[in-house]
This record gives C-alpha cells, sequence and structure tokens, in this order.
C-alpha cells in the first residue's frame, strides 16, 4: 500500500510518499509561497535529482495538484498511476479532548475540526484546508487524521487541569492539552523496542528538543504529563518562545510599555527564549558558535536553556517516583552533543552516567549514549512523525476495508 502523508500550513504543504510494505520514502517535497504567484516546488524523489519549480500557485487545492503531478511525472515521478495512492494521512496540531486517538476523515470529524479552531487557530484551519484540497483532486481515497495532542490525552486529571476556575474548564475546556505527541509516541516506541523492553513496562522522559521544545513523562507507556500546556508557549525555554513565566508579567508589562494583548503574545511568542537571552539567534548552532568565541550572552542563554531542561526532568523523575530511560530526539536533541552532555552531567545523583564517546558519535540510527552500568538509560532516537501518521493511516484503512 502507497500512502500519502501531508502536513498543510497556511502557506505551505510538505509531504512524504510512503511504500508501506517495506516503509520506505518513494518521495518527499514541499510547496512553499502558496497564495503567490512565486509559489515554490521542491520535489525529492528517491534515487533521482531534486526539482525545483516556480509556478503561481493560489490556493491548496492547486498546491496539491501540484504535488500530485510531481508524482506522476514520467521522468522525476514515482507513480504511474494517481491510483496507486490508496490513503493519505494528515497532520493535525489540536485534536482537544475529542480525538483520543487517530482516526479516518467523515463529515463529522471535519466538523469537530472546524470546531477546534479556537483552540490552534494558526494551524487547524490550514490542516482543514489540506484535506479539502485532497478530497477535490482524490474524491475516492481514504483519509485519515492524526493528532498532536492525541498521545497527551491519557494524562490524569491532577496533569491537565489548571487551578483556575473550573467553569473555565467546562466553558471553554482551558486545561493542559501537550504537543508533539506525534514524536513522543514515536520515539518511546522506537526506544523500547531498542530496549527489548515491553513498553508498558517503562518509565520514560522524552525530550524534543527543536526550535519548539517539549518534555514529556512517560508512565507505564502513556503520556503521564507533559511541559507545553494549553498552547504550545508554556513549559521550556525555546527558540523564540518564553516557556515557563510569571503571569503577572503579562499586565504588568502591557501597563508599562503600553502593548496591546497581540504585540505582548508576539513578543511571548516570537521574540522571546534563546533569542532574546542571546540577543544574537534562536538556532542552537548559532548560539554554540557564539559561546566558542566567548560570547557571554550566548553562554547565559544555553545555560538558562539547559538548566530549565533539568528542573522538568527532574520534576518528571518524581512525578513518576523514579525513571529508566531519557530520551533525546528532534533537531537540536538529535545533534547537539554539548546540550546532552549539558543537561546530563547535571542529572547524575539519578545514577545517569553518560559515555562521552558515544554521545560524540553522529547516526541516523536510535542508539545509547550512557555508561553500560548507568541506572538510567540514555538514547538518542531520531523522530519519524511523518511514519507514525502513516502507520496510523495504514491500520486504519486496513481495519475499515475488513469491516
Amino acid at each position: 500500500m502507497k500512502i500519502l502523508v501531508i502536513n498543510a500550513g497556511s502557506s505551505s504543504l510538505k509531504y512524504q510518499l510512503y511504500n508501506m510494505t517495506e516503509e520506505s520514502v518513494l518521495a518527499s517535497g514541499r510547496v512553499e509561497r502558496i497564495g503567490m504567484d512565486s509559489s515554490i516546488l521542491t520535489h525529492e524523489p528517491a534515487d533521482k535529482p531534486e526539482v525545483r519549480e516556480v509556478s503561481e500557485i493560489l490556493d491548496h487545492v492547486t498546491a496539491v495538484k501540484k504535488v500530485l503531478d510531481a508524482l506522476l511525472h514520467p521522468v522525476h515521478g514515482v507513480l504511474q498511476s494517481m491510483n496507486e495512492i490508496e490513503a493519505v494521512g494528515h497532520r493535525i496540531v489540536h485534536g482537544g479532548e475529542v480525538f483520543k486517538s487517530s482516526v479516518l476523515v467523515n463529515a463529522e470529524v471535519k466538523l469537530e475540526i472546524r470546531n477546534l479552531f479556537d483552540l490552534a487557530p494558526l494551524h487547524n484551519p490550514a490542516h482543514m484546508m489540506g484535506i479539502v484540497a485532497v478530497e477535490t483532486n482524490m474524491p475516492d481515497v481514504p483519509q485519515a487524521v492524526v493528532f498532536d495532542t492525541a498521545f497527551h490525552q491519557t494524562m490524569p486529571n491532577t496533569s491537565y487541569l489548571y487551578p483556575i476556575p473550573r467553569v473555565l474548564y467546562r466553558r471553554h475546556k482551558v486545561r493542559r492539552y501537550g504537543f508533539h505527541g506525534t514524536s513522543h509516541q514515536y520515539v518511546s516506541e522506537q526506544g523500547a523496542k531498542l530496549l527489548g523492553v515491553p513498553l508498558e513496562s517503562l518509565n520514560m522522559i522524552s525530550c524534543h528538543i527543536g526550535n519548539g521544545a517539549s518534555v514529556t513523562a512517560i508512565k507505564d507507556g502513556k503520556s503521564f504529563d507533559t511541559s507545553m500546556g494549553m498552547t504550545p508557549l508554556e513549559g521550556l525555554m525555546m527558540g523564540t518562545r518564553s516557556g515557563d513565566i510569571d503571569p503577572a508579567i503579562v499586565p504588568y508589562v502591557m501597563n508599562k510599555e503600553e502593548l496591546t494583548m497581540s504585540e505582548v503574545n508576539s513578543m511571548l511568542n516570537k521574540h522571546s527564549g534563546m533569542l532574546a537571552i542571546s540577543g544574537l539567534s534562536s538556532d542552537m548552532r548559532e548560539v554554540q558558535e557564539a559561546i566558542d568565541e566567548g560570547d557571554k550572552n550566548a553562554k547565559l542563554a544555553f545555560d538558562m536553556y539547559t538548566y530549565r531542561m533539568r528542573k522538568y526532568i527532574g520534576a518528571y523523575a518524581a512525578a513518576m517516583n523514579g525513571f529508566d530511560v531519557l530520551i533525546f530526539t528532534a533537531g537540536v536533541g538529535e545533534n547537539s552533543s554539548i546540550l546532552r552532555k549539558a543537561v546530563c552531567d547535571g542529572l547524575t545523583f539519578f545514577g545517569l552516567e553518560l559515555d562521552d564517546a558515544k554521545n560524540a558519535e553522529r547516526s541516523k540510527e536510535p542508539r545509547y549514549i550512557s555508561t553500560e552500568s548507568s541506572r538510567v538509560k540514555v538514547l538518542v532516537v531520531p523522530t519519524n512523525e511523518e511514519l507514525l501518521i502513516a502507520r496510523d493511516t495504514y491500520k486504519l484503512v486496513q481495519a475499515n476495508a475488513k469491516g
């Protein structure tokens, strides 16, 4: 079975085409600047040169049509017929409390996703445009939706409720939802596989560290608590997001600086975090280069970043009464040996011992970076959210076919 995985943004669309027999990627790519006359399609077929095309792509329907044309192209395509695509899987950021697992798309599901627009105004409307675009171009192909929040629906109410008037939860569903769930689920499953131990018997702490970052406590194979909250702003210090701050700062700064709600929201989401403290960049590589050159602000940003990571890891170890495995994943987590060492060197009292030589190695495969005697096993597991989406889509379509 061949499955097309789509991640639709407001002005972009990423895709990967999987052959599920081998779980191999046949082609991948992206459409950028949707809505402009200079839109860019970048198509990367396996074992063939990359193709880049600039053209007018005014909406997502046209974007999906361009993707299908590339996949079917006689020279750089990978399909003989569109009928080879048997299903399409979509990444959806927010599933609210409605969606606790991945589901096939139908009229009711689309309505519920629309009802969740208020909780993810920047993401869910764009995802819906992707679903409609596929329906228009491939009306008979089943579609599945996989939610970033679904993995965290196993959290107990002690984890997801905020200590504010309960009426806000009842009326407006103000609660912790968590994000990066697809990634945390994938790496926890791969981590258990690497260890050769049933996932349900492990307590894990998964660190998804990219420009956006989150830590999840995974107890007995299920999400028990996670650092991101009702929105992706809560939790760790991130590339441009503040993470946890005193909420009273917001009205205080608004009053002192005469900021609007929109301006303070932009400040906390786009102009804070690593960027604000370093004064240089939100990119960990550039911050590290500045540290090597003696930049004190870059060093402070890095120290704050790793300190807050250790605080969350320590809190989740206490919440689960101990943990067996620490996982690093995503762009920074997978590639920055310096960050991993800075975090792990402050966790030795848990019986965690980092193997510096293993930590310094680079690999695209899941691997140990702790010593053989380390009580807590430390792993680097490359995330693959698209593959998990493809797997869930495959399972749903197969189950539906069997009735």
